[in-house]
């Protein structure tokens, strides 16, 4: 729907500051908190304190729906060897500390859950963000073997993934459902499954990485069995009542590749399969988008959210270079997505939401903020007009 419309004497609204519903879910607003990777755990994939108060603090700064970064669900589905994972129940119990840690700041729980490919093994950024090689190995940071749909590295000189057999392919797909399973048991009210940046899931899509001739390959009904059986598995495992998001690559942005009108049409399928929202970023699948050099303007992927919410009829979140609260009004009022995320930006500024609240509704907007703050800032900022008005 769109803004509700106002007159001169009304106080000032806004749709990104309403409450949705997703099945069961009710967020109290449209902005989330992107998973966002922080290569800070150890060997055995589990969240550690830096988690827990890097997410409890973005928690705190106001977003409706704050996701977990990407949890493996197998140990050589990591990126590198400090990446977090849900393969196991013996993990379970970390993971429920950082789902009460998310729901105490006052947002919703959210987790990914996902499998990094062919571009698993890799370096931290810091480290280079290549392959594992031989100095890697020898400050105990080994490679390990990477998969994928078909023997093509993701780059030039990046490892050559061994393909995936049928077998494999079905104990990846239980993986999956296995991994939602254990972050329901942890307490997580929403989950999001990585489709999307070059990684498992996303290889298997495009015509690009997959060419294999089996039902997990050739034309685009079998690229996209794996993501279907991947979402199937999944809700199975999942509480009916609790929403599943799916993040995608709308495009690949190269010849020959994953189109958007090929987003479409998986979208209309996992509809079908019990996904609630698709969440629509673009690109990674040889290079990162995340770290290109090339100029995009704010929320340049904004409108392939849109044409999928259209093409499909489904719930969609739009994300990438959004970073005004004006802006970030204006994609759910033209009715471009349904939730706006935030990543960096939210480094930059925990609070950022709760500052949104305040650009958009003016001093009733503190009452998004907690009772501890916005009770201070309000008449803080009272006493700050009558201040300027006094020197004006």
């Amino acid at each position: 729907m769109n803004a509700p419309a106002k007159s001169s004497t009304d106080s000032p609204t806004s749709l990104l500051f309403s409450d949705l519903k997703l099945r069961d879910v009710e967020v109290k607003n449209r902005v989330v908190i992107s998973p966002m990777q922080q290569y800070a755990s150890d060997q055995s994939g589990e969240p550690q304190r830096w988690h827990l108060d890097h997410l409890g603090r973005l928690a705190q700064g106001g977003a409706g729906l704050v996701f977990t970064e990407v949890a493996a669900v197998n140990q050589d589905g990591r990126n590198t060897h400090f990446d977090v994972g849900l393969w196991s129940d013996a993990q379970t119990d970390n993971w429920a500390r950082l789902a009460d840690a998310i729901n105490s700041g006052g947002s919703v729980a959210g987790v990914q859950i996902g499998h990094c490919g062919r571009k698993a093994s890799i370096q931290t950024p810091w480290a280079g963000f290549g392959p594992l090689g031989p100095a890697d190995a020898a400050r105990g940071e080994a490679p390990w073997q990477v998969v994928g749909p078909s023997p093509i590295a993701s780059n030039p000189g990046w490892p050559v993934p061994a393909e995936l057999t049928i077998d494999q392919i079905e104990t990846l797909i239980d993986e999956f459902g296995q991994a939602a399973r254990r972050a329901a048991q942890a307490g997580f009210q929403a989950l999001n499954i990585h489709g999307a940046h070059g990684y498992l899931i996303h290889s298997f899509l495009s015509p690009i990485s997959n060419q294999r001739q089996d039902a997990y390959g050739g034309d685009r009904s079998g690229r996209i069995r794996f993501a279907l059986k991947v979402a199937q598995a999944v809700r199975a495992n999942w509480p009916g009542h609790l929403p599943i998001f799916f993040r995608i690559s709308a495009i690949d942005g190269l010849d020959g590749g994953w189109e958007i009108d090929d987003s479409i049409a998986l979208a209309i399928e996992l509809k079908k399969a019990g996904v609630d929202v698709m969440d629509c970023s673009s690109g990674g699948l040889t290079a990162r988008t995340t770290t290109a050099a090339t100029p995009r303007p704010e929320g340049y992927q904004v409108p392939l959210a849109a044409a999928v919410r259209a093409g499909a009829d489904i719930k969609t979140m739009a994300v990438g270079l959004i970073r005004r609260p004006s802006y970030a009004e204006s994609v759910v009022c033209e009715n471009s997505a349904d939730l706006v995320a935030i990543g960096r930006e939210s480094l930059n500024n925990p609070f950022w939401p709760l500052h949104a609240a305040v650009e958009l509704l003016g001093d009733a907007g503190y009452a998004c903020w907690p009772h501890r703050y916005g009770w201070w800032l309000e008449r803080r900022a009272s006493q700050l007009r009558l201040n300027e008005a006094s020197n004006a």
